[in-house]
């Protein structure tokens, strides 16, 4: 009878466990709570920080197994929305607008602002994508595209809000920023002003652009040559019109300035207050984007009105059809701006304010 051997036997692989949330607060040296603050793109968390978690969650391959099981079943309810600027009014309105529709439409939203910095934006898309959202809207802060490219290769819905990306084939939601700033120009001209400066965004950006080649174009067609000299291009903060508004006024001073936002007027507005100028009657003063506070301005403010609400309404429902087709050719929709004119232009106003488009 021959001896039983014994059975061999099969040797089983272990297969390492998911590194964890708790295992990446050891190794960033912070709670639990705040690594879930970090990668979900909460605001307010400073940029150290932010690197330190990132980093653990990196040398633990955290983050690349969360976003590898939620690209596999992408069946999130949520919207990542990345806009540059949170103290924005033109984006806060934006962000009401997308968000009424999406919670009507059983979408929840996360919000993430890059504060005009590209490398904070590439941080939250990456969050996002790694959260698994459903899609994203994003108003970029660079012409830069790699990163925007790298998600629509993973499927990821995008509709770009305000701002044009080149070479990137997304839905996408502007407004007519040429005709708008023509418009106010064109008045300007017609009250008899002809050196009429202006202070514009960052030169790269799609939408300084175009409200500059409205400004040229309303010189253009009253044949009056172009004042170059008068173009300040700064950031798209107040603090940026200010120092622009005490460069023009530094230089032989305009008679009327054409202010490229927002943010900017209100500088632009601070700066001529500080030399003890009126407005209109040393100096008049129209501003791209309506502010809430602008009739409550001594004088009040012309404006070049953007619909704000309905931009961020209508980039939600490009995103939504795009949920529920995604093979269809990417949209883009150009809403209207219209010139609001006040007493800050030196118009006569007979009932309030006039507008015209």
């Amino acid at each position: 009878m021959s001896a039983l051997m014994p059975k061999k036997r099969s040797k089983r692989i272990e297969t390492p466990a998911a590194p964890t949330v708790k295992q990446v607060a050891e190794r960033a040296g912070v709670s639990t709570a705040t690594v879930s603050r970090v990668l979900s793109g909460a605001p307010y968390v400073s940029d150290g920080l932010n690197h330190r978690v990132r980093e653990a969650a990196r040398e633990l391959n955290y983050q690349l197994n969360r976003i590898a099981r939620n690209l596999r079943t992408r069946t999130s309810r949520a919207v990542g929305v990345v806009i540059p600027d949170i103290e924005n009014p033109f984006f806060g309105r934006v962000v009401c607008g997308i968000e009424d529709v999406l919670q009507a439409a059983g979408y929840s939203l996360l919000l993430s602002h890059s504060n005009e910095n590209p490398n904070r934006e590439q941080i939250n898309l990456r969050t996002f994508l790694a959260e698994g959202v459903a899609g994203i809207i994003f108003t970029s802060s660079s012409t830069e595209t790699s990163e925007y490219e790298h998600l629509l290769k993973t499927g990821m819905p995008l509709v770009a809000v305000s701002r044009i990306l080149p070479g990137i084939k997304v839905d996408m939601v502007t407004v007519t920023n040429s005709e708008g700033a023509h418009a106010a120009v064109s008045h300007l001209i017609a009250l008899g002003h002809k050196r009429i400066g202006m202070i514009n965004g960052p030169a790269w950006i799609s939408t300084s652009r175009q409200r500059l080649l409205g400004y040229e174009q309303a010189f253009a067609a009253a044949a009056l040559p172009v004042p170059r000299d008068l173009v300040q291009h700064a950031d798209w903060r107040q603090t940026g019109g200010y120092h622009a508004m005490q460069t023009l006024l530094q230089m032989a001073p305009p008679t009327a300035v054409f202010v490229g936002s927002n943010l900017l007027t209100l500088g632009a507005l601070q700066g001529i207050h500080e030399r003890g100028l009126s407005i209109p009657g040393d100096i008049a003063v129209v501003g791209f984007d309506d502010l809430p506070w602008a009739t409550s301005l001594q004088p009040p403010l012309s404006v070049v009105a953007q619909p704000a609400f309905e931009v961020g309404v209508t980039a939600a429902r490009l995103l939504l059809d795009r949920l529920h087709d995604p093979a269809r050719p990417p949209r883009h929709i150009t809403l209207e701006t219209r010139l609001i004119v006040r007493a800050s232009c030196g118009a006569e106003i007979r009932h309030g304010s006039a507008s015209c488009t």
